[in-house]
C-alpha cells in the first residue's frame, strides 16, 4: 500500500521507506532483510493526492528518452520561454482566468495532440506547491484524456538534482534586456570567442571541459571569478555554436551545483541576431 505524504515531508520520507524493506524468511526459516533497490530522490514524488496520478524525476527522464509522451510546460508563455525542460512545450492561457488561477487552455492542448483523448501527457509547473498543472490535469480529465501524468515536483527539484533548461529565443531578449545579474557563457573556442561576442559574455570552452568534478577550465572558472561563486543561484545563460556545445557545458556548470542554468539550442549567430 502507497503512503501518501505531503509536500513538505518527501525528502524526509524517503529516508523513513528504508526501514520499511519486506522481511523474508531463509531455508532455515529465520527472517532476513529481502534485498531491493534503495530508495533515492531521483525515485521520489510528493505523494500528494490528485486525479492525475504523479511520476518521478527517474521516471520523466525513462520516459522522454523513449519519446513517449508528450511535455507540457502548464507556466505563462514568458516563463516557459526563458527557462523550461528540455523538449517541453506550452501553449496559450485559457481566456478569462485571473494570473492568480493561470490554467493552459485544455482546447490548445487538444490542437497539440491532434484531439487525441488518449495521447500520453506529462504536466509540470514550479513544483510541489505550484497549482498549475494539477488545474490542468483536472480540466484535462473532465474532458475525456485518459492518460494525464503530472511531474508535480517540477522546475526546481529538476534544477536541484542537475537537470539543466532551455532558453527560447524570446526568454533571449527578455534575460539580457531585464536581469543585469545574468551571467552569459560563451562556449565555443578561444579564438572564435576572441573575434567577437556578446556583451558581458564569459568565455568558457567545451574543448576544455573534463569529465567530473572539480577538474579543468570548470574549476578555473570557478576560481578566477568567470562562475558566480557567491551566489550559485544566478541565473547562468549558455550558448554556443551548436546546440551539443552548449548542452555540455550547462550540463559541467550545473553539476557543480549552480542551480540555474539554461542552455540556447540556436548558434551563436542566431543569438546575435535576436539581440541585434
Amino acid at each position: 500500500m502507497t503512503q501518501k505524504r505531503s509536500a513538505a515531508a518527501m525528502l524526509p520520507a524517503v529516508v523513513v521507506a528504508l526501514a520499511c524493506q519486506p522481511q523474508v524468511p531463509d531455508a532455515g526459516g529465520r527472517s532476513e532483510q529481502a534485498a531491493a533497490p534503495v530508495p533515492t530522490v531521483f525515485g521520489a514524488t510528493t505523494g500528494e493526492e490528485g486525479t492525475a496520478p504523479e511520476i518521478s524525476t527517474s521516471e520523466l527522464l525513462d520516459i522522454m528518452s523513449r519519446g513517449e509522451a508528450v511535455l507540457l510546460d502548464t507556466r505563462p508563455h514568458l516563463e516557459w520561454a526563458i527557462s523550461h525542460i528540455p523538449r517541453a512545450l506550452n501553449v496559450a492561457p485559457k481566456p478569462g482566468m485571473p494570473m492568480s488561477q493561470y490554467t493552459s487552455d485544455v482546447a490548445e492542448v487538444g490542437r497539440l495532440v491532434g484531439e487525441d483523448r488518449s495521447a500520453a501527457l506529462i504536466l509540470y509547473c514550479n513544483g510541489p506547491f505550484c497549482g498549475k498543472s494539477k488545474r490542468v490535469a483536472d480540466e484535462l480529465i473532465a474532458d475525456g484524456y485518459t492518460n494525464v501524468r503530472r511531474y508535480q515536483l517540477g522546475t526546481p527539484v529538476w534544477r536541484a538534482l542537475g537537470g539543466t533548461m532551455v532558453i527560447e529565443p524570446d526568454g533571449v531578449r527578455h534575460v539580457f534586456e531585464q536581469d543585469g545579474s545574468a551571467v552569459w557563457i560563451d562556449a565555443r573556442d578561444i579564438a572564435a570567442f576572441q573575434r567577437g561576442s556578446i556583451q558581458g559574455a564569459k568565455n568558457l570552452p567545451r574543448s576544455l571541459v573534463l569529465p567530473g568534478k572539480d577538474v579543468g577550465e570548470v574549476r578555473a572558472a570557478k576560481d578566477d571569478g568567470r562562475l558566480p561563486m557567491r551566489d550559485h543561484n544566478t541565473r547562468i545563460v549558455v550558448f554556443g555554436s551548436d546546440v551539443a556545445q552548449a548542452k555540455a557545458v550547462a550540463q559541467a556548470i550545473a553539476l557543480e551545483a549552480f542551480h540555474n542554468v539554461t542552455y540556447f539550442e540556436g548558434g551563436f549567430d542566431s543569438l546575435k541576431a535576436i539581440l541585434q
